[in-house]
């Protein structure tokens, strides 16, 4: 009866374990600067073709759902800002957030899952090289700072995506595109949408490194935690999502 409560506070416990681990390696930064850099230029670079697609499709169809809910209610003018402030303030950091814990977060999962059980890293402590240093830190902290800048695009692209439906197929001029969106335009919903995606890239890079760790049984482990990060971190992030609204709007 027990069990399950046991096991998620043990759980807990770990997590917490390793950002501990994390945080007092943050010293360590300069040093491990090389890896840190190939790390945020494989979680942000890489990232960005997938992000800028799914962002164009997602502003599109932001636009024609916001036409399609204010058709003879309220003026297609308004199209522009009630669609950028929906995408800066939930689609892009959502939705981008989803993206990295599919492509980043299992990623990161099955890599050290894989060096688990081939016993890599218990090669590295004989070492005497921290594992959580070498391996958690530069992930956890690229992921963390490059999610921002992922929405940052997502969001731009997204914008353009909804300017070109709307300009094209619901006849809303340029001047009165961008004129709704200066109108509706708040700089507290740009802030709150980088700290939910920084927020959203430490829960996703978190859970792959801790999922990884704790990774056995061989090939079939490996598969099971790369399912068991992306499952855990697209949950997560739309909980978080949910309570960080009341904080940060």
């Amino acid at each position: 009866m027990f069990k399950p409560a046991i096991r998620f506070l043990t759980e807990i416990g770990q997590i917490a374990t390793l950002l501990g681990g994390v945080i007092y390696s943050l010293p360590k930064v300069i040093k491990d600067r090389r890896l840190i850099l190939a790390q945020m230029s494989h979680i942000g670079v890489d990232s960005l073709p997938l992000v800028i697609l799914v962002s164009i499709f997602t502003g599109a169809i932001a636009a024609w759902q916001a036409a399609y809910q204010m058709k003879g209610m309220a003026p297609m003018s308004m199209v522009g800002g009630i669609t950028s402030r929906v995408i800066i303030i939930e689609l892009g950091p959502v939705l981008t957030g989803i993206i990295i814990a599919g492509r980043v977060g299992a990623s990161i999962a099955a890599e050290i899952g894989t060096m688990k059980v081939t016993e890599q890293i218990d090669a590295l402590e004989i070492m005497a090289i921290n594992p959580v240093r070498y391996l958690a830190l530069p992930r956890i902290l690229s992921t963390t700072l490059m999610m921002p800048v992922l929405v940052v695009f997502a969001n731009l692209v997204a914008i353009g995506g909804a300017f070109f439906v709307s300009h094209l197929f619901l006849n809303v001029s340029n001047q009165v595109f961008f004129d709704s969106i200066k109108f509706f335009f708040q700089i507290g919903d740009v802030i709150g949408a980088l700290l939910k995606s920084t927020v959203f890239g430490l829960i996703t890079s978190l859970l792959g490194c801790h999922i990884g760790f704790m990774t056995d049984g061989g090939a079939e482990g490996v598969g099971i935690s790369t399912i068991r990060s992306f499952v855990m971190s697209s949950a997560l992030i739309l909980i978080a999502d949910y309570f960080l609204w009341f904080f940060l709007f």
